[in-house]
């Protein structure tokens, strides 16, 4: 058996994530604890949501990793010796994973993220931004109508490359309904407006990627001890080039569907398993190869399911 790990990305969060996995496991408990004081983040009271914490991307994106990091331990602990081939994130899910490949040190790697969420969440809060949905359309028809629908000051175009099946749009609200109104009349009938904070992977997030160029530069990395593949370039990340490419990803579209082909084809990769909250990974991978061998893991009921079944 060789494992894909998949980290989950902003979207698959959920109200109580983790709460179960943070009272009956204590390795999961004190690594929350930790990230919590070097975050200066009170990452249990953002996952009971009380607040509403867990509809804000300054909260959220580390709430997300931080628990994905946490079962990753948990796996490490009771399967030292699981083959694992190669890991992929989607979006802010490639954090978890550059962590766990230990490309960044886990403090380092989480302060980072921290600031890359705090940027993001300024500039969706200066910028509105819709995103949509796009199911079975042919993606270079998809990005034709986005260039037809943006303008000089609107622009809309393709944010997420899931799966051949799926793609996401996203740009100005105005723009986003223009496109939606061309896909329609050209009998894309499946367009389905998301609940998002901002325009992910779009060019509306130009000052974030500014900013975490300079961030990035102040932070030490290391070679990955596993291939992890970049949503941006479709292609393990390379210590030389893996500050400028974090950098450009949240202004470039992610291929996800790609990614997940790479670590196929050249990691040989049989067996996939999402760590953090939700399932989506798990679908999009099935799409794409329908004989692989899936788990998701962010309960204690999903973890014991995946000890009980290897």
């Amino acid at each position: 058996m060789k494992i894909g790990f998949l980290f989950s990305g902003q979207g698959a969060q959920f109200s109580s994530m983790g709460l179960d996995l943070y009272r009956d496991d204590q390795e999961y408990r004190s690594l929350i604890d930790h990230f919590s004081e070097a975050l200066k983040l009170d990452l249990l009271e953002i996952y009971k949501d009380k607040k509403g914490q867990l509809s804000k991307t300054e909260y959220v994106q580390p709430a997300i990793v931080a628990m994905s990091l946490g079962i990753y331990k948990m796996l490490q602990r009771d399967f030292p010796s699981l083959e694992v081939a190669g890991m992929l994130g989607l979006s802010l899910g490639e954090y978890a994973a550059l962590i766990a490949a230990k490309a960044f040190l886990p403090e380092d790697g989480l302060a980072v993220l921290k600031d890359r969420a705090r940027y993001m969440q300024s500039d969706a809060d200066e910028t509105k931004g819709a995103m949509a949905a796009v199911i079975k359309a042919d993606p270079a028809l998809v990005a034709k109508l986005c260039d037809e629908a943006s303008t000089n000051d609107e622009v809309v175009s393709v944010a997420n490359y899931n799966t051949p099946k799926q793609l996401v749009i996203g740009g100005h609200i105005a723009a986003v309904e223009r496109a939606q109104k061309l896909l329609e009349e050209n009998k894309i009938k499946r367009v389905i407006p998301l609940k998002v904070s901002g325009a992910f992977h779009t060019p509306l997030f130009q000052k974030t990627s500014f900013l975490m160029e300079r961030r990035l530069a102040e932070v030490g990395i290391r070679e990955t001890s596993v291939p992890v593949i970049s949503n941006t370039t479709t292609r393990p990340f390379e210590k030389k080039t893996l500050k400028q490419v974090l950098a450009q990803q949240v202004i470039a579209p992610t291929h996800f569907g790609d990614c997940l082909q790479y670590m196929l084809t050249h990691s040989g990769v049989d067996t996939i398993v999402e760590l953090g909250p939700g399932k989506t990974l798990c679908k999009f991978a099935r799409q794409i190869d329908r004989g692989l061998t899936c788990y998701h893991i962010d309960s204690v009921e999903s973890y014991q399911k995946f000890k009980d079944a290897n």
